[in-house]
């Protein structure tokens, strides 16, 4: 570099200081927070860019959004990694917890997966101690230890093994070693049966000794599997005597000095079982005349800063848990049930006090103006989503009918202006239908049903995405810190294997464009109505990254919307209270607002709080995947027709069509050739004659093992692989890096 051109003396640091200052910032200080650091002003500010140019040119710094800056470098050969994602062919993607800022890509090893091995079951949320081995510019991490459930309280099935004998089998798959019941602690508990287990002793050698704290009941029970779930996954249960002694003193909130909305017909709109009602609606036509065929909308929400005080034993519990878990079979509540589902659920017919965002909305759906309020309310209804649709749709009965003229049709009224400027916004379309798994009142799975998606159930959606982008609106402008849910665009390693897999399906997508969520859009637009159309919308899906918490505002991109705060599910969602609790402090709407102590905490409870929300998507997925099996376990030699949603090393993933669950083949019981996984092809290619399974591809299945206290269903592939040509040489990535599939050399070809 010419002495005439030196960013570093132009801005008057040196080189080193600007590495200490992005250190420093682990990988979440933008530019302008470096330069905050840095102490720069004015012309410095243009060096800085200049240099961060020429530190990442260099090697020494990487992007690690497309705003902030961290050290680039490796990462230690055991580290503790939380698995973030999947590529598009169903491969899970780690990242190291403590990495230094860099973050290079970390691939679960062949095996380790979920179905990799019978121990294994790890997903997306989970975390645990690996042992990292680096191919090229990647890395594998093999699983030494998971880091769910306590370390000392081991939920274990109790085995009788003959002669009086017994041991204790950690439900946790990814655990390998047995204990042994200290001597007198079988007498309570039967073959079969789980069993809460504390660590008794720590041997030197052998196996170690538990002692059974808890007899809970058969593990073939039909609920076992949501017991399973949460203490694998370290679900928090329960509340605490402080938070008990807490919960039993609040005395209901009265009207005193909030703005009366009782005589407004505000209502809720949740799921037929509902029982918590965190969010209520009333639109009408805005009257002035200067806003003709504008509407004015309002969103309440319950009022939990009122009853939950920051510091207070409450407070610090519902911090712990992060969010509610919602099971097949339970609720996993983040407050009590005094306040959950009576004192902060806005219940029909009852006052209720309120935290409400009064919006105005032009004809075109354009927000004109947003005003933040501490209310007193009562909801004029309790519907169902079915029940607001079908008076809508010209076929309601009871309240839903009589509420259709004056309530509902001026809500449907302002949506219908609200998806204008949605259409011009144009946020992300995937398609990705949910399930609904129904259970008897035994516990046991009645039936797997794909839920209905209605025009209610938007409606909904987009008036509480509309008072989200208010709150984080009104808060930056107060220039007061908020915590955001933030949505960054795809990293550029997931573009690249989406534009390799969409040429196999007859699409394409141009390298080198702006990412947007219209280009996403026409790729889904071309795909529908085709064969394709569930597989790309998946493929789409994996390409794209996490939504976390954040106090850096990175926007959202799958909303495509800038300012972006979770403000209407404080009952369930800690980040929400949170925000809750700075508009009131912004706004002075009393004395319960954000503390000193709460507004320096705020990134890490970003941070524990997204890592909670994690758990908790991984400890629903595992108990739905655990009632699927019991459903299915009596069907085992049935013939399914399913889709590949996952193709990898060990084998292939179908997704069986008639329940939404994914079953695993092993690429063991593909055929009597080896299958090898081939990453640019997202296929498994017959190592001789080229046959093929591809991501995407239809198939029917036979049904060989549901094992209901896995979670696990193992299937045989009916349909023959699509005819290939026979490779002329293994392509790259075709085997994991030596020593790591030793599963795969050693397998027999049938």
């Amino acid at each position: 570099m010419s002495r005439e051109n030196d960013p570093f003396r132009d801005g008057g640091f040196t080189r080193e200081a600007l590495l200490e200052a992005i250190r420093l910032g682990e990988g979440r200080f933008t530019k302008r927070e470096i330069a905050r650091s840095l102490a720069l002003r004015g012309d410095a500010k243009i060096a800085l860019k200049s240099a961060l140019k020429v530190l990442e040119t260099d090697g020494e710094i990487t992007r690690t959004g497309q705003k902030s800056y961290a050290i680039r470098g490796g990462l230690p050969p055991v580290t503790v990694v939380e698995i973030v994602d999947r590529d598009v062919d169903g491969e899970m993607l780690c990242r190291a917890v403590r990495a230094d800022g860099d973050s290079p890509v970390i691939r679960l090893a062949p095996g380790q997966g979920k179905g990799g091995r019978r121990e294994s079951a790890l997903g997306i949320g989970d975390k645990f101690l690996a042992r990292l081995e680096k191919d090229g510019d990647e890395y594998y991490a093999s699983v030494m230890r998971t880091l769910g459930q306590s370390a000392h309280r081991i939920l274990c099935v109790y085995r009788e093994t003959g002669r009086g004998g017994a041991r204790l089998v950690p439900v946790d798959r990814r655990t390998k070693h047995e204990l042994i019941p200290a001597k007198g602690e079988g007498t309570g508990a039967k073959d079969g049966d789980l069993v809460m287990v504390r660590l008794a002793s720590e041997r030197a050698h052998g196996l170690k000794t538990g002692a059974i704290e808890e007899v809970i009941g058969s593990a073939d029970s039909p609920r076992a599997g949501s017991i399973i779930a949460l203490a694998e996954h370290g679900i928090p249960q329960g509340f605490g005597d402080a938070e008990e002694k807490e919960v039993r003193a609040i005395k209901p909130v009265t009207a005193k000095d909030r703005e009366d909305l009782t005589d407004i017909p505000l209502i809720t709109i949740d799921p037929a079982d509902a029982k918590d009602h965190d969010d209520a609606v009333w639109a009408a036509p805005d009257d002035d005349p200067a806003n003709k065929g504008g509407w004015v909308v309002i969103v309440a929400i319950a009022d939990v800063a009122a009853y939950v005080q920051g510091g207070s034993a409450l407070d610090k519990g519902a911090r712990k848990r992060g969010v509610s878990v919602y099971l097949p079979d339970r609720v996993v509540p983040m407050l009590p049930e005094r306040l959950s589902n009576d004192l902060c659920s806005l219940r029909e017919g009852e006052n209720r006090p309120c935290l409400a965002v009064r919006m105005v909305f032009d004809r075109n759906g354009n927000k004109r103006a947003h005003r933040f309020l501490r209310g007193w309310m009562r909801s004029a209804a309790k519907l169902s989503y079915e029940e607001a649709q079908a008076a809508i749709d010209g076929k309601g009965t009871g309240k839903a009918e009589t509420l259709k003229k004056h309530v509902l049709e001026p809500l449907w009224g302002a949506y219908a202006a609200l998806q204008k400027a949605r259409a011009v916004r144009e946020p992300l379309e995937i398609d990705a239908p949910e399930r609904k798994v129904r259970i008897g009142e035994d516990g046991s799975v009645i039936a797997v049903e794909r839920r209905e998606r209605f025009d209610a159930h938007k409606l909904i959606e987009e008036m509480m995405i509309q008072a989200n982008v208010a709150a984080g609106e009104a808060l930056e402008a107060a220039r007061t810190p908020l915590i955001y849910r933030v949505h960054d665009e795809p990293g550029t390693e997931k573009i690249e294997a989406l534009s390799d897999f969409l040429p196999t399906v007859g699409l394409s997508w141009a390298r080198g464009e702006r990412l947007t969520t219209k280009r996403f859009n026409q790729v889904l637009e071309r795909a529908k109505d085709g064969p394709h159309y569930e597989t790309v919308n998946e493929v789409v899906l994996r390409s794209q990254s996490q939504a976390i918490y954040d106090t850096r505002n990175l926007g959202h991109f799958g909303l495509n919307l800038e300012k972006y705060a979770h403000f209407t599910s404080p009952i369930r969602r800690y980040a929400d209270l949170t925000v809750h609790r700075a508009l009131i402090h912004a706004f002075k709407l009393g004395r319960d607002g954000t503390t000193d102590e709460e507004r320096a905490s705020l990134q890490v409870i970003a941070e524990e709080t997204t890592s909670n929300e994690r758990r908790a998507m991984a400890a629903e997925r595992d108990a739905t995947d655990r009632f699927i099996a019991g459903f299915l376990a009596d069907r085992v030699g049935a013939e399914f027709e399913g889709r590949i949603t996952g193709v990898t090393r060990f084998g292939a993933f179908i997704r069986l069509s008639e329940t939404g669950a994914d079953a695993l083949c092993p690429v063991s019981r593909l055929g009597r050739e080896y299958f090898h996984h081939d990453p640019s092809a997202h296929a498994l290619i017959g190592e001789n004659t080229g046959a093929t399974y591809r991501l995407g591809m239809t198939v029917n299945v036979r049904l060989s093992e549901a094992t209901p206290v896995t979670g696990g269903l193992l299937v045989d592939i009916l349909t023959p692989p699509e005819p290939g040509r026979k490779p002329m040489g293994r392509r790259k990535g075709g085997r994991p890096p030596a020593g790591r599939d030793r599963g795969n050399k050693s397998r027999r070809r049938r």
